[in-house]
């Protein structure tokens, strides 16, 4: 009796082993999907469809402007341009599912484009949609990180 106590104990002891790194990588793929981030950003250019020029570098960036995320015509989130023309917006992946965000989600500029350049129209705004530009590991933080299709101007907002 004591020899079949002996091999069920090294036999558990055994598959416990066995069944300890499965058991760490399933909780890992949790806790980094608890662990995750989705970013979106871009940068905003002051032209009439608020993207990069054909010269590129010589093209103005639009700083100060309020660019917000809607979603099924709601603001779910904003954020402002920096001094570059560069905003960026982070969001918690268990709150937006990414398929929803990138099928009923835009980015919208409210801001005048006015304000970066008098020549441009004082009316109206800049409208893009959303893509995926790639993920980002860092450690056990996974980011999802998107930016825009390409604006289009928005004869009124």
């Amino acid at each position: 009796m004591a020899l079949k106590t002996l091999m069920f104990f090294c036999l558990l002891v055994a598959a416990m082993a066995l069944a300890a790194p499965m058991a760490e990588a399933q909780l890992g793929g949790l806790i980094s999907g608890l662990l995750g981030l989705i970013k979106i950003q871009g940068t905003l250019f002051c032209t009439v469809d608020g993207n990069m020029g054909v010269n590129g570098s010589a093209t103005p960036v639009f700083p100060n402007a309020l660019v917000q995320l809607q979603c099924g015509g709601d603001v779910v989130s904003s954020s402002t341009t920096n001094g570059s023309g560069i905003f960026s917006i982070l969001l918690d992946p268990l709150q937006f599912l990414l398929p929803s965000l990138l099928n009923n989600c835009n980015i919208i500029v409210k801001t005048p484009l006015s304000n970066c350049n008098a020549t441009l129209p004082s009316i109206g705004g800049l409208v893009s949609s959303l893509q995926i530009l790639g993920n980002t590991l860092v450690g056990l933080l996974s980011i999802t990180n998107l930016g825009t299709t390409g604006f289009k101007l928005l004869p009124s907002t």
